[in-house]
């Protein structure tokens, strides 16, 4: 019980984040960057020079379409999911599992075309997509348990007995 509290406090500030961050920083990969207020722009520029990320600054035809994905399916994904956390609804293992399994796969490409091109620096795949990894797989497993109910361990109802 502690550690299911203890992961959904986790996913929650993770879904939090990733609500703020999907509209306001993966979105310039995709949309004009006219919409975006400038401290966000140099925001995306600074972690460019920082950590030498090509996908965003190059934009490769596979990365934007891996972002449409991103703000499309992921964001409301995330909104949804801060609700359920903060809300305790049922349903929110579900989409725990829906979003794991989709940004998995999406981060394999991604880390797959870092490492594999050599173009990705350790650092860039340590320190920044290797997190996302470890959330995604966070996830995939608190979809797949399964919850215990007080239902599931009531007592059955006597029979009345036919006289």
């Amino acid at each position: 019980m502690f550690l299911q509290k203890l992961i959904n406090g986790f996913l929650f500030i993770y879904f939090l984040l990733l609500a703020i961050q999907t509209p306001s920083l993966n979105a310039q990969i995709i949309l004009p960057i006219e919409f975006f207020p400038k401290f966000l722009i140099d925001l995306v520029s600074k972690y460019i020079q920082e950590n030498n990320d090509y996908l965003i600054s190059e934009k490769p035809h596979f990365r934007v379409g891996l972002a449409w994905v991103e703000l499309i399916l992921y964001w409301p994904l995330a909104i949804a999911n801060v609700y359920g956390l903060l809300n305790k609804r049922s349903w929110v293992k579900k989409t725990c599992l829906i979003y794991g399994v989709s940004a998995s796969t999406n981060l394999v490409a991604i880390l797959s075309e870092l490492i594999g091109s050599g173009k990705g620096s350790p650092k860039l795949v340590s320190n920044f997509y290797g997190p996302f990894m470890i959330a995604t797989v966070i996830c995939i497993l608190n979809g797949l348990t399964t919850t215990t109910s007080s239902s599931s361990t009531r007592t059955p109802m006597p029979r009345k007995k036919r006289v």
